[in-house]
């Protein structure tokens, strides 16, 4: 299966893993490009835009999060997958709140590491071409599907592209529960055990973006015992 106009920058300061990663990528038909530093993988990025970038989060000269920080003032839809070799829970959600869309904790094995990449590429080429849809507003809050735009108030909102997509899916089914294994499967394009938290991470930062109470939200509501809703719009418009 050839993937010849993918290319994908990884960037980590261990050789002999980024050798590993490189020969498997280059083996499924992608384009790979190699940073063994910060500075490397920023000036890597401005010369050419990869289709996704997989990260390390301690790398030389400049961390991987303030890698992810700086590419994602400059560009807010590359997809980035951050990799650590802690498991503790604050650097995923750190890397998680500054704009990365997936990470993975090492060791972790090829064969996964591989299904994630596809999963996030063919995510990523499915938001970047979508069918036309019109508006959605409900209260202050309004989502332009065409220029994957959203505000709140007449004030831009800026969301990393995961919350982006959680928050379309949400709002073009208002009222539905999705489960957070379901949210992982749409969203991010795969099912793993023991990664909802990922979703419940990104929710948080959701709300924290749109909502004026996010212990009492008005658009994106908690089922208990079985993951989050859009408020049911309808059933709002006849109690009105």
């Amino acid at each position: 299966m050839s993937h010849t106009n993918e290319s994908i920058l990884v960037v980590e300061d261990n050789k002999d893993l980024v050798n590993l990663l490189e020969i498997n990528l280059s083996d499924e038909g992608y384009q790979v490009q190699t940073a063994m530093d910060g500075e490397a993988a920023l000036e890597a990025f401005n010369q050419q835009e990869p289709s996704l970038i997989v990260l390390d989060v301690m790398l030389p000269k400049m961390d991987g999060f303030d890698v992810c920080k700086e590419i994602r003032s400059k560009n807010k839809q590359v997809p980035i997958l951050m990799l650590t070799a802690k498991s503790e829970e604050v650097d995923k959600v750190l890397g998680l709140e500054i704009g990365a869309d997936d990470y993975m904790t090492k060791p972790f094995s090829i064969r996964e590491f591989l299904a994630r990449v596809k999963a996030i590429i063919r995510r990523s080429n499915t938001a970047s071409t979508p069918a036309k849809q019109s508006k959605l507003s409900y209260k202050d809050l309004v989502v332009d599907p065409d220029k994957r735009r959203v505000s709140l108030q007449g004030e831009m909102i800026e969301l990393t592209s995961k919350e982006y997509d959680l928050l379309l899916l949400f709002f073009s089914n208002p009222g539905k529960a999705y489960s957070r294994e379901e949210l992982l499967n749409i969203v991010w394009g795969y099912s793993y055990e023991g990664y909802s938290h990922t979703v419940n991470s990104h929710i948080n930062r959701l709300r924290s973006k749109i909502e004026d109470d996010p212990s009492e939200p008005d658009y994106i509501k908690t089922v208990w015992g079985v993951g989050y809703r859009f408020t049911d719009i309808e059933k709002e418009a006849n109690h009105a």
